[in-house]
């Protein structure tokens, strides 16, 4: 098994290189954003139920939701800014997906390269004479050229999962804060 791994990554050839850059910026990305957007990070209960029943605000003081709240507090006769400010979180929320979505466009791409490539030097390797391939190594050619588009694809079917993952959880953040936002733009203002 292992040693059938080594063949397919060197079936890959020279593309191996992007594609691991791509899948380790893939797996780097997905973590560091999952743990980014953990509820106790954005919007911690103790801090939700303290803007939704108007207690003075306890816990949470850098997350999402405090910074929202504190720029509320300093800005509070400008509902404008506050909104824009909260948008500004949601976006900095949004920092590094974008990327994913260009790893899982592109990875099967580089994947679709090396195959291309591996066919053309297998197919480069008929013979003049007969003009047909050497049955064994034509086989093991084209197997190793398609190890390509496997890698590519084996890193962006999770890249995408991912994707849609985190994507969701920021929609359900923002529909959450739009709610609480409209509750801290009404708190009276704390001296």
């Amino acid at each position: 098994m292992f040693f059938a791994m080594i063949e397919i990554l060197k079936g890959a050839g020279v593309l191996i290189y992007p594609l691991a850059v791509c899948s380790a910026a893939a797996v780097f990305i997905v973590c560091e954003r999952a743990y980014a957007l953990r509820r106790a990070a954005v919007m911690p209960a103790d801090l939700v139920d303290a803007v939704v029943s108007g207690k003075p605000l306890v816990g949470g003081r850098h997350t999402v939701l405090a910074r929202i709240v504190e720029f509320a507090e300093q800005h509070r006769h400008d509902e404008g800014a506050v909104k824009a400010f909260a948008r500004l979180e949601l976006n900095r929320m949004e920092r590094g997906i974008p990327y994913l979505d260009v790893i899982y466009a592109a990875a099967p791409l580089i994947g679709l390269t090396g195959t291309v490539t591996g066919l053309l030097q297998v197919f480069s390797q008929i013979s003049p004479d007969t003009g047909l391939p050497d049955p064994v190594a034509f086989t093991k050619g084209v197997a190793l050229a398609l190890s390509a588009t496997v890698i590519g694809l084996s890193i962006a079917i999770p890249s995408l999962v991912g994707s849609g993952y985190l994507q969701r959880k920021i929609e359900n953040y923002a529909a959450q804060l739009d709610v609480l936002l409209e509750r801290i733009l009404q708190r009276p203002r704390i001296p």
